[in-house]
């Protein structure tokens, strides 16, 4: 269906998607290697919104106060490296996928000693089978000149578990995937007011409506109030948009330079001369696409703290809504009582090292095939029941 045409209830499918960011498009993957017939649909073109971002860093949670949350985390980020790689070998579209760790300054003795700390619990978190990723306390910087030096530092943090991807190359990746489908069609311009679930409908903007078996809802940002009549009291929010700023900067850096992180600041060499800065953290904004000062000061520290970006060009400013839902985790899951609908939302800052397995688990849910278990404050019920405290 072509963009602005009016849908039906004669359109029917197995699987409706409501939405197409990283979330979404993982979700069609699934449901095309599963068989299901399915509609991704997509209120402009999939892939854009916060999954059209520059930054694509892929972090563990820090290895002390280990939980089943942090443990799923650390699982699905080390199963991602296998699942873009096969990924790019079925489309021949490189992910700029990267393990190039990360480094961290050092800049109390307060925060030295919780580095300390948690080297010790990496040692016994960090582990899967015979792999022993470092989080280890350094005096000095691994790569000379990568932060530039300082003798106010008390030491550097570096783990060689982080890894990065720059995000339009993945959803890139995803969307020649799905060219070639043969069960999952994308329509694209397709606005939804609101989910029927007793009507097994999705209502549309112009009026019309699409029928389905199962929907997932996975439209960042919009998930929230599409999901609010089955899961919130009237008036109440399920969650919100948090704006974030970023830069592109063209840079020939070795995309293998671990990331920087520095007090907020995100310094990422991605391949081919791309140089990403972010990212700002805002909750109050007038305009969640424009970009300010606050992006222009990230900017500076960038050339300060890496001297090789000091006379590179911006080429890119970004700025976008991140989901961020309201117990923070992502809500995942069969609504309560509504087994057909599934939430895929609130992925806030971890979607694209989670998006691969949650959306592999919401289309097992549309399909009363659960086999694994989410940790449990990622389920509906858990969101359910902050928004009840609001």
């Amino acid at each position: 269906m072509a963009a602005g045409q009016t849908a039906s209830s004669k359109i029917t499918a197995d699987l409706v998607i409501v939405g197409g960011g990283v979330m979404g498009l993982w979700a069609a993957y699934h449901a095309e290697k599963a068989g299901i017939e399915t509609l991704l649909v997509d209120a402009g073109m999939p892939g854009q919104g916060a999954s059209n971002g520059l930054v694509g860093v892929l972090m563990a949670y820090m290895p002390d106060l280990w939980d089943e949350k942090k443990r799923f985390q650390f699982d699905a980020l080390l199963r991602l490296e296998g699942d873009l790689a096969r990924l790019s070998a079925e489309t021949g579209v490189e992910t700029s996928y990267r393990r190039s760790g990360r480094i961290m300054p050092i800049n109390s003795e307060r925060q030295r000693n919780t580095a300390l700390a948690r080297q010790q619990e990496a040692r016994i978190n960090w582990k899967a089978g015979d792999r022993q990723f470092r989080f280890d306390v350094l005096e000095d910087t691994p790569v000379v000149g990568w932060p530039a030096a300082r003798t106010d530092r008390f030491g550097y943090i570096f783990d060689d578990l982080a890894a990065h991807v720059f995000p339009r190359d993945v959803v890139a990746a995803l969307l020649a995937f799905l060219a070639g489908a043969r069960h999952v069609r994308i329509m694209p311009g397709i606005r939804v007011s609101a989910i029927d679930a007793a009507g097994h409908a999705i209502r549309l903007n112009d009026g019309g409506t699409i029928g389905f078996g199962s929907v997932i809802i996975a439209a960042g940002t919009g998930a929230f109030p599409l999901m609010q009549p089955h899961l919130a009291p009237e008036g109440r929010s399920l969650g919100r948009g948090v704006k974030g700023q970023a830069a592109l900067m063209a840079a020939d850096l070795d995309p293998a330079l671990p990331i920087l992180y520095d007090e907020g600041l995100y310094v990422v060499a991605h391949s081919g001369g791309r140089v990403a800065i972010g990212s700002t953290s805002e909750d109050r904004f007038d305009d969640p696409s424009s970009t300010d000062m606050q992006l222009e000061a990230l900017i500076a520290a960038a050339r300060l703290i890496v001297p090789q970006l000091a006379e590179a060009p911006v080429v890119e400013r970004w700025a976008g809504l991140r989901p961020r839902a309201i117990a923070r985790d992502p809500v995942v899951g069969a609504l309560p009582g509504l087994d057909h609908v599934i939430a895929l939302a609130g992925g806030f800052k971890t979607s694209f090292g989670l998006a691969h397995v949650l959306a592999e688990y919401a289309v097992l849910a549309a399909t009363g095939n659960v086999s694994v278990a989410l940790p449990l404050k990622f389920h509906p019920q858990i969101h359910h029941n902050w928004a009840m405290k609001k």
